[in-house]
């Protein structure tokens, strides 16, 4: 059984950095690809920021420069790297770990920017 577990969620000013953690278990991070989402409430879920298995990286345009993703993988843990906060960024973010047909998605974790 296969789950992503994510942690490092919370509350930050404007300007503050958080690192985000989805940590995955039953299942190489090695062999997945791992994608960062966002969704508000009343809204679909976004992505932010994808790599690939090998390592290609895509960011969204309203993060890029500002967010980073990475991986670690003798600790089967993607993080998504996140500064230069802005109050637009708050939202519950979602790791979702993808292999050909196969998905797995954590269980989300809010974060909130505000002064």
């Amino acid at each position: 059984q296969v789950e992503l577990v994510q942690s490092g969620g919370g509350l930050v000013q404007p300007g503050g950095s958080l690192r985000l953690s989805c940590e995955t278990s039953g299942a190489m991070l090695a062999l997945l690809d791992i994608g960062w989402y966002r969704q508000t409430p009343g809204k679909q879920r976004d992505l932010v920021a994808f790599q690939t298995e090998d390592g290609k990286t895509t960011i969204e345009d309203s993060v890029r420069g500002r967010f980073a993703i990475s991986r670690d993988h003798p600790k089967n843990t993607a993080y998504l790297q996140m500064d230069s906060l802005k109050p637009e960024d708050t939202a519950v973010y979602y790791c979702r770990g993808s292999r050909g047909q196969w998905e797995y998605w954590g269980n989300g974790t809010q974060v909130t920017v505000s002064s």
